[in-house]
C-alpha cells in the first residue's frame, strides 16, 4: 500500500527537520507508534500498536539523510509490517513556512482482508497518516496536540473514539439532515 500526504507548517525547515530527525519525538504525533529507539548509526527499532491491540515491532535503517531537506527508510530483517517511506522539507512559497511531505508503503497484514478489517475498525492508514500530519503540525505550531474535551486522553482515547474516513451520507442521511 503507498501513501502520499502533504501539509504546511509555519516553522521553517530547518526546525521542522531537526523535529523529525529526533525519531524519539514520532510517537507525539503518531498515535500508533509507542516508542523510536536509536540503536546504532541509521539504526531504530520500533514499536506500534496494531488493529486489535496487537503490538508490532521491527527495525528499520536510515537509508538517505540530508539535513533540513530529507530523511527516508526502510524496514530490515523480518517483520509483521514490511514498511518504507520517505520525508520531504521543503520552504513554502512566500515564506510562509514548511511543506512537509511524506510518502509511506508498506504491506498489511491479512492482505485484502486485513485492510478492509482496519478500515471498519477505523484505523485506515491514509486517514491515518493525514491525522498524523494534522497533529504533526499542533506540535511543531503550538508545542501540543490539541485535544477536545470528547478525548482529552491522547492515545487512550482512540479506543473510546475510532477515527473514520469521512464518508458522504447516503440518500435517506441526506433527506433526513435537510428534512429537520
Amino acid at each position: 500500500m503507498d501513501m502520499l500526504a502533504t501539509t504546511t507548517v509555519r516553522r521553517e525547515p530547518s526546525d521542522v527537520y531537526d523535529f523529525w530527525h529526533d525519531f524519539a519525538n514520532l510517537p507525539r504525533f503518531m498515535t500508533h507508534l509507542d516508542s523510536v529507539v536509536e540503536t546504532g548509526p541509521n539504526a531504530t527499532h520500533w514499536t506500534a500498536t496494531a488493529p486489535f491491540g496487537q503490538v508490532v515491532e521491527w527495525d528499520a535503517e536510515t537509508t538517505e539523510d540530508v539535513p533540513g531537506s530529507s530523511i527516508a527508510w526502510r524496514s530490515v530483517g523480518e517483520s509483521l509490517v514490511p514498511n518504507q517511506g520517505k520525508v520531504w522539507f521543503v520552504p513554502a512559497p512566500g515564506g510562509q513556512g514548511t511543506e512537509v511531505h511524506v510518502v509511506l508503503a508498506y504491506h498489511l497484514p491479512g492482505g485484502a482482508i486485513g485492510k478492509a478489517a482496519a478500515k471498519y475498525f477505523g484505523e485506515e492508514p491514509h486517514q491515518q497518516l493525514d491525522d498524523d500530519l494534522r497533529r504533526f503540525k499542533q506540535v511543531m505550531e503550538t508545542g501540543e496536540v490539541v485535544r477536545s474535551d470528547g478525548a482529552p486522553w491522547g492515545k487512550r482515547a482512540r479506543h473510546e473514539f475510532p477515527q473514520r474516513a469521512a464518508q458522504p451520507l447516503s440518500a435517506d442521511e441526506r433527506a433526513e439532515v435537510f428534512a429537520s
